[in-house]
This record gives structure tokens, sequence and C-alpha cells, in this order.
């Protein structure tokens, strides 16, 4: 090879290589600026199941549909409580989040059905419900008001607890009960012969530790945030109202999808509802344990008689969520157990 023609290879090296870079650089840009913005929020921490729900969603949409989302987690209630990310999905600064159905009665009343005490049985049986008729009536009715639910979650369930053992629904006869300042709760406890009174959260354990009330129901993570184990040490596992929720996108966002990628929403948006409900579940256990091994006991006590007592109270608010047929359809409905 002559000595002219080094350089001149040299050159065309360079030159290639600068082309390449150039193509590389465009095609990222390109890549880049098709990507879609994806807004969703959290209420909570990076490492809550509420957050880690959105890391797996991010992960899933990645992994089937590369490049074509951009997706932002907005962290720690940056954006306002979940009525206002609700009224955010709404007007399209917010495109997705989770939501307790219970804050969507604001739009959709008829969910105040899922709040009907001693209704659900267990996991497996909200499933059978949810993923049944009764929830594809209700996504409906989201849809109509500007939501598009793809998946129900379950945060989890409240349980009695108390200083003595509750072992029975005749046990609470008489007692002092601590409730949240809702009718249904006050409406409830009384009709099964307590004395509901409301006491905010903040004072519970001094309620229980001085006697001003005999016992409270509280889920199993806060019964060991609050250290009302201390207190109240005996915790029954009545299950007797289900926090249920919603992953859920505005209907302008969802709707300018294609229809690939609002398939690929829906499975992915079932697969991480999955994940979170086993999160939840695991969190909910792992309390419960911490509390175990600090003296607390867990009383077991038959649902059938519980259930039997909520007759009367079903009848009385039937009408405030839809009929005594929409309460007796999910309480009846079969599941794989």
């Amino acid at each position: 090879m002559s000595q002219h023609s080094k350089p001149r290879l040299a050159v065309r090296a360079l030159f290639a290589g600068l082309c390449l870079t150039l193509t590389m650089m465009f095609v990222s840009t390109h890549v880049h600026a098709e990507a879609k913005r994806v807004t969703v929020t959290s209420l909570y921490a990076a490492n809550k199941p509420q957050t880690l729900v959105w890391v797996k969603f991010r992960e899933l949409l990645e992994e089937r549909l590369p490049g074509q989302f951009d997706l932002r987690i907005i962290t720690d209630g940056a954006l306002g409580g979940e009525k206002e990310e609700a009224e955010g999905i709404l007007l399209s600064s917010i495109n997705g989040s989770l939501s307790t159905i219970a804050n969507l009665t604001t739009w959709v009343p008829e969910g105040a059905l899922f709040d009907m005490p001693f209704m659900f049985r267990n996991q497996a049986h909200i499933d059978a419900v949810m993923n049944g008729s009764i929830g594809q009536d209700m996504k409906a009715l989201y849809k109509a008001k500007g939501f598009t639910v793809l998946d129900f979650i379950t945060y989890g369930s409240r349980n009695v607890i108390a200083k003595g053992e509750i072992a029975s629904v005749d046990d609470v006869k008489g007692k002092t009960m601590r409730v949240l300042p809702s009718e249904l709760h006050i409406d409830l406890w009384k009709s099964l012969g307590a004395n509901p009174t409301a006491v905010p959260i903040t004072e519970a354990y001094g309620a229980l530790e001085t006697g001003v009330v005999d016992f409270m129901d509280m889920t199993k993570s806060g019964f060991h945030a609050l250290k009302l184990f201390e207190v109240a040490p005996n915790l029954t596992e009545t299950n007797h109202i289900w926090a249920l929720g919603v992953v859920y996108f505005g209907n302008n966002f969802f709707d300018s999808l294609t229809k690939e990628q609002q398939t690929v929403f829906q499975e992915i948006a079932s697969e991480a509802a999955n994940y979170f409900d086993k999160l939840a579940a695991a969190e909910q256990d792992s309390s419960m344990e911490k509390t175990l091994g600090q003296g607390a006991k867990i009383i077991k006590t038959d649902l059938t008689a519980w259930q039997k007592a909520m007759e009367p109270f079903w009848t009385s608010y039937a009408d405030k969520v839809g009929g005594m047929d929409r309460i007796r359809a999910v309480v009846d409905t079969k599941a794989a157990e």
C-alpha cells in the first residue's frame, strides 16, 4: 500500500465512524421523541406496594412495547390526595393512578356496595366477584364518568382488636367500641349491640389503654404500626370490611392509544394488580407476625354467624347501595377456593 493511500483510508474510516455516530444519535433522538409521556401517581414512598406496582407496570410496558412510552412515577402524594388524583386524571394532568373504590363514590356512588360489611369471605371470593359480571358493570359505570378501570386491587381488610377476647358476634354486645366517624360504621356496630363512639385515630391508643373503649377495628398493618397490640393484644380475624381499589387511567389518555397498545395496557395492568395484591397481603402478614412476636394473639371466629347477624343491617342499607339483590349477588358468588 502506498504512503498516499493510508491517509485516504484513515479519512474514510473517520467519515464512516462519524456517519455511524450521527445515525445512532438520530435513531436515539427519534425513538425518544416518539415515546409517549405517561404520568402516574402514588400516595406513598418508593418502597410501598402502591408505588412498586407502577415500577412493575413500567418494566412490563417497556418489555412488551419497547421505546413507545416514557412512564414517570410521581410518589409521596406530591400531586395531592386520592380526590385530587382523580380530578387530575379527568383533567389529563395525570394519566393513571390507584384509588380506593370508596374515594370514587363521589363520581360512581354505586361503589358504596363494596364497603358493606361481612360480604366477602376472602381474596378468592373478591376475585370471583370483581372478575365477573359485577366487576364488568362497575367498569362500565366508571367509563361513563371519564375513568378507564383496567383492574381491581385489594389493599387489606379490617379486623376487630380488643383488650379481652372477642370470639363471637355476641361478645361485642354492651361493649364500647372506637369507630371511624362514618354513619355506616356507627350504624353497623350499633346493630350488633355495641356502643360505638368516634375517637380520632391519634387518641385510639390512649382510649384503649384507659378503658374509654373496649375494642376497635383496624388493619393488621395499622395494628402493628400504631403499636395498638400493646394495649389491645387480641386480634379477631373478622375481615369484616375489605378496602378495594382500582388501577385506572383517564379516558382521554387511554382512548388515544392504539388498539394494540390498549390490549397490552390491559394485560399488564392485570399482572400488576395481581402483583400488588400479593405485596399488600405480604405486608399485612409481615405486620401481624411482628405483633405476634411482641405478645399479640389471633382469635379465630365463625364468620358465618357474623354474616347471619348482618341481614338486618344489609336490609336497612340496601336502598343506598343498589338494593338487596346486589348485596346477595356479591355474597352468593361462588369462588374457586
